[in-house]
């Protein structure tokens, strides 16, 4: 079915000349646009794009020039934004219940690691996963994934990292790509199966790690489960001797890197992050000149997570220093129950406007092209251009882009196209 969209009031993000793949430092500013546009999809792909007075020229020819008899549909957009739908490249979507008791010890003045050495934090979410059998699991991702199509994501990565064991890994991973079977929404997979080390190896590290090597890894690739490989970096998770075993292990099987890397430390997870040839590092809280020029000279893509950073009560990766350095940045959500409940990518744009001093041009690619090329999906996602697939947010009428972070928990998406079809919000 082809739909023919009139009267854009800005059709943003848009890509005319040569296919754009990333954006990166002093480029991060740079967002294309029309003013007055018409969109044109065919099915579930973006077949044209451009000015209104295109249409207009057209027909002033005569009817059976009309632009609009090649479309099935006509849809007016009367004035409105278009915009790409978010992409969000680090999500833990695949979860069992919640964690607000220890939201409440965080507020009485616990610290994460406190939390998480009286077996809350991460083993506290596989012990209610494992206790979750897999179709209440997928419900309840389910909803979590109607609830982001409905705040403008188009296309997630979802991690395990609950299970830490083979079936509960797995388990995870198979709902994951459910989610990507049976919504709307594109998604990438990630095996985090070092995660954390699981209290059946409590002091014995080195033996879990060969269990994700050798019983894991080739389990979850002959499946075809994950698309990524990934591991915590950090004191009292993983070493970097660990994450060398693990990513190598990965990459044998087809598995590319992405590293959780430098959250609380200078852990050395964006070094062993570049030496794979990471799709991302995420996190990047301690990072300095040596990590921002091992980045800059890599394809490796520097993804933020302000929620974490907000519920945590951490201070900010330094996102304008990245970005001074020529660093391709992307925002992400980091949805997941301990450390940054939040699916809204406008609250991620808000955040990254107010606490990273990003702008909101910076913003706009961090959280549609830059985000999409840290999911190994540049090529199909993250911007208006002829041939992509065809996810994008029609906005509620707005003063100017601007105000998407500035009144951050106003909504602004009056309708939602994804693969081509529009979604009940």
């Amino acid at each position: 079915m082809k739909k023919l969209f009139i009267n854009i009031g800005r059709l943003v993000q848009t890509e005319s000349g040569e296919p754009v793949l990333c954006r990166a430092g002093k480029d991060m500013s740079r967002l294309e646009s029309i003013e007055n546009a018409y969109l044109a999809v065919n099915g579930d792909t973006i077949e044209d794009f451009g000015s209104m007075e295109t249409i207009e020229s057209l027909r002033a020819k005569g009817p059976e020039y009309y632009f609009e008899n090649f479309a099935d549909e006509v849809i007016d957009i009367d004035g409105a934004t278009v915009m790409p739908a978010f992409c969000d490249s680090h999500t833990h979507l695949v979860f069992a219940g919640s964690r607000e008791q220890e939201f409440a010890d965080k507020i009485r003045g616990l610290s994460y690691k406190e939390i998480a050495a009286r077996g809350g934090g991460i083993l506290n979410s596989a012990e209610l996963l494992h206790n979750t059998d897999e179709e209440e699991l997928f419900r309840q991702t389910l909803e979590r994934a109607r609830e982001i199509i409905s705040f403008g994501t188009g296309a997630v990565e979802i991690k395990s990292g609950y299970g830490l064991n083979p079936e509960d890994e797995l388990k995870m991973l198979r709902v994951a790509k459910r989610i990507g079977e049976e919504t709307p929404l594109t998604v990438k997979t990630t095996f985090l199966g070092a995660h954390a080390v699981p209290a059946r190896y409590s002091g014995k590290r080195e033996d879990y790690v060969n269990e994700i090597i050798n019983e894991m890894i080739p389990v979850i690739a002959s499946e075809e489960l994950a698309d990524y490989i990934d591991i915590f970096v950090e004191e009292g998770f993983f070493s970097v001797t660990d994450a060398d075993r693990i990513l190598n292990a990965g990459m044998k099987y087809g598995l590319r890197a992405k590293v959780h890397a430098n959250q609380m430390s200078h852990s050395g997870g964006v070094q062993i992050g570049v030496k794979y040839n990471a799709a991302s590092v995420d996190h990047l809280e301690f990072t300095g000149k040596e990590e921002f020029e091992l980045l800059k000279k890599s394809e490796t893509i520097a993804t933020l997570l302000p929620g974490s950073d907000f519920f945590l009560e951490m201070d900010y990766a330094p996102a304008r220093r990245m970005i001074e350095n020529g660093l391709t940045v992307a925002i992400a959500s980091n949805y997941n129950p301990g450390s940054s409940p939040y699916g809204n990518m406008q609250f991620m744009m808000g955040l990254a406007a107010l606490k990273l001093k990003m702008t909101t041009e910076e913003i706009l690619n961090a959280v549609t092209i830059n985000g999409a090329a840290a999911m190994g999906l540049s090529e199909t996602h993250g911007s208006i251009a002829r041939g992509k697939v065809a996810n994008f947010i029609v906005t509620k009428k707005l003063p100017s882009l601007d105000f998407v972070s500035y009144a951050l928990t106003t909504p602004f998406i009056r309708r939602i196209f994804l693969k081509g079809k529009e979604i009940s919000n």
